[in-house]
């Protein structure tokens, strides 16, 4: 597993519809190596301090594998590393296979998958179409969030060692389909059950988990 590409980007004002918007979602690659800080890389910032950012999102990966999906459904997009808005370009990782709670060292830093991503709007504004944030949690190909147990450097070409991996916590893919899911069956909310349990699972993820649970067993 390996780190293939860094991506940072300071927030730009765009226009969007008729309004001025700012956002971070561009991102560039960074030559060498940089500093992960418990709230981001150098160099990285966030708009929008109410939906982005924090301890539980100080990096967003998201699986180089992707990028051949995406090729065939934004055909006439160039799509570089980073093409999503995330800092980490990886190969190795992905959904199924990655679990909240694993810790994983990159570089001389550790970190613990904290959540899936969760579009919003801004997504749709780098790829200029409003139907973009449906298009990619329908996918279920969103990429992950980190946060930041160890502070350290890391860099291009890095290799990505998971630590730490604990088979009874639930995977991103899990997360994502209860997400989207309109209905749970037996076996959804034994899931949501477990997953509240996880405690690298951002309490506003475990609210949103328990408020559906309950309202779909109802």
């Amino acid at each position: 597993m390996k780190l293939l590409s860094v991506h940072c980007g300071l927030p730009r004002d765009v226009v969007w519809h008729g309004s001025k918007v700012t956002t971070s979602i561009f991102k560039e690659p960074v030559p060498g190596r940089i500093a992960l800080r418990t709230l981001n890389l150098d160099g990285d910032r966030q708009s929008d301090l109410s939906v982005h950012g924090g301890k539980d999102k100080a990096v967003y990966c998201y699986p180089v594998e992707h990028y051949e999906y995406w090729k065939v459904e934004l055909p006439g997009h160039a799509l570089p590393m980073g093409a999503f808005g995330e800092n980490f370009t990886t190969e190795g990782l992905n959904e199924d296979s990655v679990h909240i709670g694993d810790r994983i060292s990159i570089g001389s830093a550790e970190v613990v998958v904290s959540q899936p991503r969760m579009p919003c709007y801004k997504l749709g504004i780098r790829f200029e179409s409003d139907d973009m944030v449906r298009r990619f949690l329908a996918s279920r190909r969103t990429g992950f969030y980190l946060a930041v147990k160890r502070e350290g450097e890391v860099g291009s070409g890095d290799e990505v060692t998971v630590l730490d991996h604990d088979p009874n916590s639930i995977s991103v893919s899990e997360i994502n389909r209860l997400y989207i899911a309109k209905e749970y069956d037996k076996e959804d909310l034994r899931l949501v059950r477990r997953a509240l349990t996880v405690q690298a699972l951002p309490e506003s993820w475990k609210e949103f988990l328990e408020e559906k649970a309950t309202r779909l067993s109802a």
